[in-house]
């Protein structure tokens, strides 16, 4: 076997590599983006690479895919080389077959590619979206501090609009303010994470109840404001539309005392809730 061959014929192996290697590459990022697509809140969870995994995981498939490119035109100019010269024959022919078949491949790889960027929603994530849009004019529990904040500040406020492509909601805090800017209704943008909405009101009945002992955020009677609650008694015990309920730092003459709070201003603690 004449060295040329000898290099021919390894590069083929190389080139059968590079691929094994790219498949693998993208069965990975499909896997991921599956996940994704089912549980798309784990992106916004304290510790969570999925985003920087794709990223890395897209750089090697352009890397890869480069070098396959690399090694295929030097693999051409090789057997190029190889053939006699002279007008066309049967062989440039085939070498021409090979080349329209590799190049076609190639661009069905990239449209796969770029069919797999085209975001789909999952249908927990499009109910989401469409119950998301259908709180326009409710009032709703809001989370208007940051992510950093030493606590969380959770309102009642009232949707005013709700953007699908940004997933953010506007809102309108009803209450006037009572800081040094001297007050008055205040509006926010909010991702959907920062939202609660609250149960219906005309169907208690619908309605999941919180057990006796269960933690919740809850509005404190005669504000809008919600604070981390325990459930002492609920509503179908009681026959009432009423939890009783025990606010924690509501201390009074060293006991907490007990609230009553309509089921309908009780919603669940958010996990992580710092108060």
């Amino acid at each position: 076997m004449s060295t040329d061959v000898a290099e021919i014929l390894e590069k083929s192996r190389e080139l059968d590599r590079l691929r094994k290697e790219q498949e693998e590459v993208l069965l990975e990022i499909n896997k991921l983006h599956k996940r994704l697509q089912a549980t798309p809140e784990v992106v916004e969870k304290a510790g969570d690479n999925s985003l920087a995994k794709l990223k890395n995981l897209y750089i090697q498939a352009k890397d890869l895919s480069e070098n396959e490119v690399k090694v295929s035109q030097e693999l051409l100019t090789q057997l190029d080389a190889l053939l006699p010269s002279g007008p066309p024959g049967q062989q440039r022919r085939r070498i021409a077959n090979v080349v329209l078949v590799s190049e076609g491949n190639e661009q069905k790889r990239k449209r796969m590619k770029n069919d797999s960027d085209i975001p789909r929603l999952s249908p927990s994530l499009r109910n989401q979206l469409d119950t998301c849009a259908s709180l326009k004019g409710e009032q709703v529990a809001a989370r208007v501090t940051a992510e950093n904040a030493e606590k969380d500040e959770w309102f009642v406020v009232k949707v005013i609009h709700f953007d699908r492509e940004t997933k953010e909601f506007e809102v309108l805090d009803e209450e006037p303010g009572d800081d040094e800017e001297g007050g008055g209704q205040r509006k926010y943008k909010l991702h959907m994470s920062f939202i609660i909405p609250f149960p219906k009101r005309n169907d208690l009945s619908s309605v999941p109840e919180f057990p006796p002992g269960r933690h919740v955020l809850a509005v404190y009677p005669g504000t809008t404001a919600l604070y981390k609650a325990t459930v002492i008694s609920t509503p179908r015990k009681r026959k009432s539309d009423e939890y009783v309920l025990e606010f924690d730092d509501d201390e009074e003459d060293g006991a907490l005392p007990q609230r009553h709070v309509p089921f309908y201003r009780v919603v669940t603690l958010p996990e992580g809730h710092r108060q």
